[in-house]
């Protein structure tokens, strides 16, 4: 897995409209996608997109995949790339192509991405905390009224957007699916919305409700609701890639915001791992 190949990116992208794309359709015409998670639940999104980009009828294809650096794990402590490094790896994407930056704030990173061009970054259970730097490298180009701030507020909305487990503004946080089933509810649901530096408080593309079942794990739950997520994205994406979901994407209500922390190992509750981040 290499993480940093700025040569080997220009040398890839120079050819790119001749020979196939990475995520393994042609890539003449479509745009570029990059993704970022790092989790199981979030490999089953990567999963749904290289599917998706493979069809001639696509109009976007998976241009990088950005994930947590490979981690110590079982008993021998060897070093495993994360769930979606190793999706990304077993469908055969180009290993020169995975990015594992220890932070997202990372100049070297931040050079290779733009070597890819994005025209959207999807993020799902990433794990790291995105920079402005970040957010400015996808197409941006629309500005709207963040939640009740006053018109000399203006949000530049970028070109990122997230996948996260609960209905907006509802639980933003680490562990919304935790969070919910500590308290009890009987509708969760997940939104996707645009990346902003404020907590999960970008505006909201679109959003499905779910019913809760009084005896569902967080585990479970949380694979559903990226389940939906998945296709959700895949039916909004055309709207997010020619940039009308800009327009019609809804501002939070930043007075009906509720926040879902981390859960400690010792929760009282038996639903309750970590966080929807964990690799």
């Amino acid at each position: 897995m290499a993480r940093y190949s700025p040569p080997l990116l220009r040398r890839f992208f120079s050819c790119a409209a001749s020979s196939a794309s990475p995520g393994g359709g042609s890539g003449a015409g479509k745009k570029n996608l990059v993704f970022l998670g790092s989790p199981q639940v979030a490999a089953s999104v990567l999963d749904t997109l290289l599917a998706a980009s493979g069809s001639p009828e696509s109009g976007f294809q998976v241009a990088a995949v950005v994930t947590q650096p490979p981690a110590a794990k079982n008993r021998g402590r060897k070093l495993m790339p994360s769930a979606v490094a190793q999706l990304a790896l077993d469908r055969g994407f180009p290993e020169e192509l995975i990015f594992t930056p220890e932070r997202a704030r990372e100049e070297s990173f931040l050079s290779d991405l733009k070597e890819v061009k994005p025209d959207v970054c999807i993020t799902a259970a990433y794990g790291n905390i995105l920079p402005q730097k970040f957010l400015d490298i996808p197409p941006c180009g629309s500005k709207m009224l963040l939640g009740t701030l006053s018109p000399d507020h203006l949000l530049c909305i970028s070109g990122t957007v997230n996948i996260h487990p609960s209905l907006l503004p509802l639980y933003r946080g680490a562990a919304p699916v935790q969070r919910a089933l500590q308290d009890g509810v009987e509708e969760t649901g997940v939104s996707l919305a645009y990346t902003v530096r404020a907590l999960d408080a970008g505006p909201v593309i679109a959003c499905e409700r779910f019913s809760v079942d009084e005896c569902i794990k967080a585990p479970e739950l949380l694979a559903i609701l990226f389940d939906i997520g998945s296709k959700l994205l895949i039916n909004e994406l055309p709207s997010i890639l020619d940039g009308s979901a800009k327009e019609t994407a809804q501002p939070q209500d930043d007075s009906k915001a509720t926040l879902a922390p981390k859960v400690s190992i010792g929760s009282s509750s038996p639903k309750c791992v970590l966080s929807y981040n964990a690799t």
